[in-house]
């Protein structure tokens, strides 16, 4: 069965992450610990796919404040395929140089910041714009991605690099580049997909490594509820505690 063939692929990736990536993942988490610490933000980018980590981590149930979302729409609703905002429009602007710059003009940002990105490939313009101009702000870099499988991948970066070569901090995915898992008869392409599924994976071993550190320090976390539990009355307002306390922060208050 194919369905167990992709079981089996997708476990067989979330445990070469358990079994290489756990030192990565640490030491990334204790960056995001020193930055949250100090009231600022981690800053999350990617595009197309490499948004569904971003928006799996912050804002939802578990998520704590400290992840600031950055989330450019042409680069992730292409979800009408066709027409306005599809597939076309979406990977010719992934791959324009210099529009991860205009990005980065519409937020404000510290040297005490981090920027966490979300790259299978690591060879796109846009991802790779954001971590140069990142870095020239002081900011640490982290990526997440499939950094063994593509590497001898050529940027398409006038820079010369990846943007695994550009980070402080690598976790690798270990998704295979090609993305998709499982062979079907007489087809070409595979299907099943298992990139998404490392991210998330990656994802909450960092976040959940990030909130032992920070409540080991006795940092209060502001964490998001869920607020579909019968019999829980606190719910909404630990909820609009979680809120006001992100509203604030990103006010800079």
């Amino acid at each position: 069965m194919l369905a167990k063939q992709w079981l089996e692929n997708a476990r067989a990736v979330m445990t070469r992450i358990e079994e290489t990536q756990m030192d990565n993942i640490r030491k990334a988490a204790e960056l995001m610990a020193d930055t949250i610490e100090c009231k600022r933000w981690v800053h999350t980018f990617g595009c197309g796919h490499a948004t569904l980590p971003i928006e799996e981590m912050y804002p939802r149930i578990g998520g704590f404040v400290g992840f600031h979302p950055m989330i450019e729409l042409p680069l992730t609703f292409f979800t009408r395929i066709t027409g306005e905002m599809g597939v076309h429009q979406f990977v010719f602007l992934e791959r324009v140089e210099g529009y991860g710059n205009e990005i980065m003009k519409g937020y404000d940002f510290d040297k005490r910041d981090i920027m966490w990105l979300f790259s299978h490939s690591g060879i796109n313009n846009v991802n790779i714009d954001i971590a140069l101009e990142s870095r020239k702000r002081g900011m640490k870099v982290i990526v997440f991605g499939s950094a063994e499988a593509a590497k001898g991948k050529k940027t398409r970066h006038s820079c010369g690099k990846t943007i695994f070569e550009l980070a402080d901090v690598v976790v690798d995915t270990c998704a295979p580049l090609e993305d998709a898992s499982v062979i079907l008869k007489d087809h070409q392409d595979k299907i099943g997909p298992v990139s998404t599924m490392a991210f998330v994976t990656c994802v909450w071993m960092t976040v959940t490594t990030v909130a032992e550190i920070l409540a080991g320090r006795g940092v209060k976390l502001y964490i998001h509820p869920s607020h579909n539990v019968p019999g829980d009355g606190t719910a909404k307002q630990r909820l609009d505690e979680a809120l006001a306390e992100y509203k604030r922060r990103i006010a800079g208050v």
